[in-house]
């Protein structure tokens, strides 16, 4: 599954992450790099725990594109 997930600067310039589609999935690192692969890790870790407690899945749907406005 792909999930979106979205990035966000913090003031002193370390970034974070959610996931709309799983509540409570965040991840935050010094680059976007490093939320990247955080953020593979906190959704398996997020699905693992759901699969565990005996829940369901929640399917991806949402999705994202970027433009470029002047």
């Amino acid at each position: 599954m792909r999930y979106t997930y979205i990035v966000e600067k913090a003031a002193d310039g370390s970034f974070s992450a959610y996931v709309p589609d799983l509540p409570g999935c965040t991840t935050c690192g010094d680059s976007i790099d490093e939320v990247k692969v955080n953020m593979k890790e906190a959704i398996a870790l997020y699905i693992d725990s759901l699969r565990d407690h005996g829940e369901s899945v929640p399917p991806p749907s949402i999705t994202a594109d970027v433009v470029e406005a002047a």
